[in-house]
């Protein structure tokens, strides 16, 4: 609609001061023509706009223009209510403040939608960690977020995953990202990007030096490109196991994120035969991995391939060994 694209054209401008048409263009998912259209209207109804052509022009509110008009909708107000992972904000240390963040909305809004925006905040939750995770280290965010928010360089001790020692990076942060309950540092490393788990850090340093991002790149990109990186990781492991009935739903709630096709379907007439295992089929990063499946004992049996079934009796042997009565027992 045309008063909601006026609406967010205003607060962008009031938000960023100056802005490309272009880019404007691309935000509203709209023309150049029509931002131009949208700005006369608005200096037509008394919006202090102007419009400078040219490389280094923009669209701009006359300095010191200010609106308090929220222009939410009802849809949009229930949104704003709806709190996910509040684990998040207390992470950061933003509780308090997002709680008067939220009040000032609530008085802003108007009378209306504060019922529903209300009744939002009560009856809806999302909390992003997952059932039964295994308890992660405590995080100390305050560094990270600081140079993160001041766009200063970060030296990290860090500990990488199977390893005993640390090692010492400086990186350039673009943000921090917060997926499944678990934190992230995204951030360029000699200019490429790199991902660090916030629990793996064990000191982090903010230097006095800018931050050197690469131009145009902003946290999302390069999220997005890291993200990509893990789920489209190419080469892995393919493992092809047999899961008991009754442990089949667990296994594929705890096994999600590895799992490369669906079980295969079992016959109806096969269905209640407890000797009739499902076939799971996934996919692990490196040959160690598989060791996960010793969780499920003899519930689980690996099929293929066979340097799969020989990683698991090795472990197997080794854990036997461990609890094997001694001569003096």
């Amino acid at each position: 609609m045309k008063s909601d694209r006026l609406l967010s054209i205003l607060l962008l401008l009031q938000t960023r001061g100056r802005v490309p048409a272009r880019e404007l263009a691309e935000r509203l998912e709209a023309s150049v023509r029509t931002v131009y259209r949208d700005v006369e209207a608005l200096s037509a109804s008394g919006v202090p706009v102007y419009a400078e052509r040219g490389r280094h022009g923009g669209i701009e509110l006359l300095a010191g223009f200010r609106t308090d008009v929220t222009g939410l909708t009802a849809d949009e107000s229930r949104a704003l209510f709806v709190l996910a992972a509040r684990g998040a904000h207390a992470a950061l240390g933003l509780d308090a403040a997002l709680g008067s963040a939220l009040r000032k909305v609530m008085a802003a809004l108007p009378e209306p939608h504060r019922p529903a925006a209300e009744t939002a905040s009560r009856r809806i939750l999302v909390d992003a960690t997952r059932w039964k995770g295994a308890p992660g280290s405590a995080v100390d965010l305050d560094a990270l977020r600081d140079a993160v928010c001041a766009d200063r360089r970060l030296r990290l001790r860090y500990r990488h995953s199977g390893e005993r020692e640390t090692r010492t990076y400086t990186v350039d942060p673009y943000g921090l990202v917060a997926k499944a309950g678990v934190w992230y540092l995204v951030a360029d490393r000699r200019g490429r990007p790199r991902l660090f788990r916030a629990d793996r850090t064990r000191a982090a340093t903010v230097l006095d030096d800018p931050v050197r991002r690469r131009p145009g790149v902003e946290l999302a990109d390069a999220w997005e490109v890291l993200r990509r990186e893990v789920e489209e990781r190419p080469d892995g492991l393919e493992v092809a196991v047999r899961v008991r009935p009754d442990r089949l739903d667990m296994f594929l709630r705890l096994n999600a994120a590895y799992l490369t096709a669906p079980p295969a379907d079992v016959r109806a007439d096969e269905a209640d035969e407890a000797d009739v295992w499902p076939t799971v089929r996934l996919t692990y990063g490196a040959l160690v991995e598989v060791r996960r499946l010793l969780a499920f004992s003899d519930r689980v049996q690996v099929v293929a391939p066979p340097e799969a079934r020989e990683e698991l009796a090795r472990a197997a042997a080794a854990v036997a060994e461990l609890y094997r009565p001694s001569a003096d027992d």
